[in-house]
């Protein structure tokens, strides 16, 4: 209880000091009173009276609180802001979004018309979904086409990473370079050492062949990291699965999916390939990665700077208030009021 009210205090500032040089003046009251004095010919004379003793310290006090009060006030009083590290469930998320030309087509492989949906937008919508059900999640997000492109850093801001994923939509280009793409992923969790499960997702409607030159170096940096590798492949309806072996030579120029896929699981880290041929399938997805990646993660609360200069003009209005009403009583003024209204009334009616 007193640590936790001196953290309180701590927290306490004003905005205009200076004003605080005028707390003195609440000590008028005891100095100098307001209430009428009446004179008697000897102290002796008056009787013990412990209730007009109690209601002038109150009435002192209240006159001491309505200054101090007031003076607080014009100093500008707020507990200053403060961030808490707290516990909750989640994951660091690296999402790795392609942008390719391809992206902006349907599920069936054509420009969207009407309601449909492109593979982008579909993404997009449901990714969006996605991070705001995981309040405590940290996310990166990165595009890949021609060139890698980091979008956003590793935050909790999550109303910036929906803004970075409601910009997958926009026109891509043609080319396709996941090796990248990948190395910008990893890099956006960071040297320190894990402070939750990481996860890499990759959404992307198709592959590329990865440089046998980039791929000890991207399995380095897979070992190094170890997140757990989610691989939403968005497929075109008629193109060739995962599994699928290629008529002729199989080689990563005729089968680039079904190689990358070979190569994810030759990474030694935790893989799972999504194949969606629908916005549904997407969403399914999703939610299986949102049940499998649910595990402790430290995060920050921040706390705002709170103002309190209101609460403090209403304490001093309520002390002010107490020492007028203690004023009308004191002068009968309520009293007289009252016995002014029959003299009133009986003119009222002999003027009728």
């Amino acid at each position: 209880m007193t640590a936790s009210l001196m953290a309180l205090f701590g927290r306490f500032g004003v905005t205009a000091p200076a004003w605080l040089w005028l707390l003195p003046l609440a000590l008028l009251p005891l100095a100098a009173s307001a209430q009428t004095r009446i004179p008697v010919p000897a102290l002796a004379m008056v009787p013990a009276d412990g209730l007009s003793r109690l209601v002038d310290a109150a009435l002192t006090l209240a006159g001491m609180a309505a200054i101090g009060f007031l003076v607080l006030a014009l100093a500008g009083p707020h507990l200053v802001g403060e961030s808490l590290v707290r516990t909750g469930e989640g994951a660091q998320i690296s999402l790795l979004i392609d942008r390719s030309g391809s992206m902006n087509e349907t599920f069936a492989g054509r420009q969207p018309s009407g309601p449909e949906e492109s593979k982008a937008a579909a993404s997009r919508r449901i990714l969006e979904g996605f991070v705001g059900r995981r309040a405590h999640d940290l996310v990166a997000v990165s595009a890949f086409s021609t060139s890698p492109m980091a979008v956003l850093p590793m935050t909790d801001r999550h109303d910036a990473v929906r803004a970075a994923i409601r910009a997958i939509d926009r026109p891509g280009l043609e080319a396709t370079n996941v090796a990248r793409g990948l190395g910008l992923a990893l890099a956006q969790f960071g040297a320190s050492a894990p402070q939750a499960a990481r996860v890499l997702l990759l959404v992307s409607d198709g592959a590329a062949v990865i440089d046998r030159r980039v791929q000890p170096l991207l399995r380095e940096e897979f070992a190094k990291i170890h997140p757990t590798l989610y691989w939403l492949f968005l497929r075109t309806a008629g193109s060739p699965g995962l599994a699928d072996r290629p008529a002729g030579e199989d080689t990563p120029q005729a089968a680039p999916e079904r190689h990358l896929d070979l190569f994810f699981k030759s990474l030694g880290v935790p893989y799972r390939a999504f194949e969606a041929e629908s916005a549904q399938a997407v969403e399914e997805a999703i939610r299986e990665i949102d049940r499998q990646e649910r595990k402790p993660i430290s995060y920050t609360e921040r706390r705002p700077q709170r103002d309190l200069a209101g609460f403090a003009y209403g304490l001093a209005a309520l002390a002010m208030g107490l020492l007028l009403g203690a004023k009308l009583a004191e002068t009968g003024l309520a009293t007289r009021t009252s016995a002014s209204r029959p003299a009133a009334s009986r003119e009222t009616r002999r003027a009728a």
